[in-house]
């Protein structure tokens, strides 16, 4: 017997998601709402978008040349970005790039974790494919005991 997971990118669904809750205040400042959590995968996916990074356990500074957001959390632990150098739309682009960056990591993150606690679970990983969108197809074997 074999189970077959199929792990599709995050940053297909979030791109949308993020697009939805920006908001552009009157100093200048463009505010994004992320889905983002985990502190040390923000702070990779950045680094992997080319940003210069500062981190702490609830702020993220990032830099792009002229541009620098300040990722702080809320009550929920949500990531909110907050741009200066940047209008609207480049906010948007470089929020998108860190978003897929992320989703990418969490991707990883995940097929880590599979990878490592199949045998624990008594499956044994038969063959892994990547597709051309990125998605991740595992075939794992129940192994009798």
């Amino acid at each position: 017997m074999s189970v077959s997971l199929l792990l599709v990118p995050l940053a297909m669904a979030g791109a949308a998601a993020v697009k939805a809750a920006s908001d552009r205040g009157a100093d200048g400042v463009c505010q994004v709402r992320t889905r983002m959590r985990d502190v040390t995968l923000l702070a990779d996916a950045l680094r992997d978008t080319g940003a210069a990074v500062v981190s702490g356990t609830d702020r993220v500074t990032a830099r792009w040349e002229a541009v620098e957001a300040v990722f702080t959390r809320d009550t929920e632990g949500i990531w909110g970005a907050h741009f200066t150098g940047a209008d609207q739309a480049r906010a948007m682009e470089l929020v998108t790039a860190v978003d897929g960056a992320y989703g990418r990591r969490v991707q990883r993150a995940v097929l880590e974790r599979l990878r490592d606690q199949a045998p624990a679970a008594g499956l044994r990983l038969e063959s892994e494919t990547v597709d051309d969108n990125a998605g991740v197809r595992l075939v794992f074997e129940v192994e009798r005991t």
